[in-house]
């Protein structure tokens, strides 16, 4: 169901007693209300059920900036309420979305019984909460990307309000169609990059280097599709390798101001990477095609997007992440168009046998039932990788009503890990921060 701004404020007015303040915002794909009296919103039952259940979209409720407490005074009470049981390591705010990360060593006894702790932290302090293991290696990587988001927060969430409007914007006339176009990646190895047209938006999947070429390093930008490329309404991202995000920097570089949609970890090691091939690039005397401004003003456009969640990126597509077993994050990506009319799945790079990856990551049953039926969508092509149980790292676009559902039998492989992933540098934090693997 198509809506613009204006008609979903007026669809939200009917529902909601005019004695209760509120306003509406927008989170790109998200809605908001904001309000000094989330109580009386209830939960999936209370007027936020209902709100949804009439615009037909994801709800979140957001507490109003007059009934939160300010950082010093939100630590304080934190402390008195939250055991010292827990052994809090870290507290990291963000005041976007007006949430606080407790990043502790036991979880359960900051929550509290039945959540009584986080109740009351968010009762008095005002701030939504959620609690984190603390990794058994700090990343600084994350740790500096949460201050750095945390530190424009206010330029987050006007992006966050203009990518929603481009979102809801009304409708353009003329029949639903739907167009790939390969700016990258095809008939070579390196620089993945497809272009999605539709009637209405104009979408990148991947942009990633050439690693094989120092002459002709990034995808066909300059194909006419793309062109300008402050026009297109969103990029997402398959997963953080060089080949599918190492020239995203290049798009703020000339001049694209829209969002990025990927998983939180594609988002931390695709940062790593990027600052990686920058210093790689300068020690042997490359000059590479943007440096670390261009990276720090992708990161303020990056969106979240957790798998199995689906969230609108256009007026005409919503996009659903599934987990992909290739790397941490790694997801295939559903776009669905048109109200259904065109479903277009693109696998990035793909495990098919038995991987850590793949089993310790999925920590939600939506996302697993995801990832389970990810056969469903796409086919191996025979004699392909792909078909012998190996790592695809061809990217694939399949329309997902055409395949049949793929079954194969895989073979337990037994691989003895001294650590997780044990990978050089700081990417090792940020493996553990994201996956713990049970010995």
């Amino acid at each position: 169901m198509r809506i613009t701004f204006k008609e979903l404020k007026d669809q939200i007015a009917k529902v909601v007693p005019k004695d209760i303040p509120y306003t509406v915002e927008l989170e790109a794909g998200n809605i908001a209300i904001v309000t000094p009296v989330p109580a009386k919103f209830g939960g999936g039952d209370g007027l936020i059920g209902k709100i949804a259940k009439r615009v037909k979209r994801k709800i979140v409720l957001r507490p109003d900036e007059s009934i939160m407490k300010s950082e010093e005074d939100a630590k304080k009470l934190i402390h008195e309420i939250v055991p010292e049981a827990a052994e809090i390591t870290n507290l990291y705010f963000d005041s976007c979305y007006r949430e606080i990360i407790i990043q502790c060593q036991n979880p359960g006894e900051a929550v509290g019984r039945r959540g009584a702790n986080l109740n009351a932290i968010r009762d008095q302090t005002g701030w939504l909460v959620k609690v984190e293991r603390t990794s058994p290696i700090i990343s600084k990587t994350v740790h500096d990307i949460r201050g750095y988001r945390q530190a424009h927060a206010p330029e987050r969430r006007k992006l966050l309000k203009d990518f929603g409007l481009n979102i809801h914007r009304p409708q353009r006339p003329g029949s639903a169609w739907a167009r790939v176009t390969a700016l990258g990646s095809y008939r070579e190895v390196g620089r993945a990059c497809h272009f999605v047209t539709t009637n209405e938006s104009r979408i990148m999947i991947d942009v990633g280097v050439n690693i094989a070429s120092d002459t002709d390093p990034m995808p066909y930008f300059t194909a006419p599709e793309a062109l300008p490329l402050e026009k297109l309404d969103a990029v997402v991202l398959t997963h953080s390798h060089l080949d599918h995000a190492g020239m995203l920097p290049v798009l703020f570089k000339y001049g694209y101001r829209g969002p990025v949609y990927c998983t939180p970890p594609t988002r931390d090691l695709m940062l790593l990477l990027q600052t990686d091939y920058l210093k790689v690039g300068g020690a042997e005397g490359k000059r590479a095609p943007y440096d670390m401004e261009d990276i720090r003003t992708c990161m303020k456009h990056v969106v979240d997007v957790d798998w199995g969640e689906t969230t609108d990126i256009a007026p005409d597509v919503k996009l659903t992440f599934s987990n992909a077993g290739h790397i941490l994050g790694s997801s295939a990506v559903h776009l669905h168009i048109g109200e259904g009319k065109h479903n277009i799945v693109f696998s990035g790079d793909q495990k098919y046998e038995k991987s850590l990856v793949r089993e310790s990551t999925t920590s939600c049953s939506v996302a697993t039932k995801s990832t389970r039926n990810l056969g469903s969508l796409m086919q191996p092509t025979p004699g392909s990788p792909a078909s012998r149980h190996s790592s695809s790292n061809q990217p694939m676009a399949r329309l997902a009503t055409t395949n049949p559902l793929v079954k194969k039998q895989t073979k337990n492989c037994k691989t003895s890990f001294q650590e997780p992933f044990p990978v050089v540098g700081n990417s090792s934090a940020l493996c553990s921060q994201w996956v713990e693997v049970k010995k």
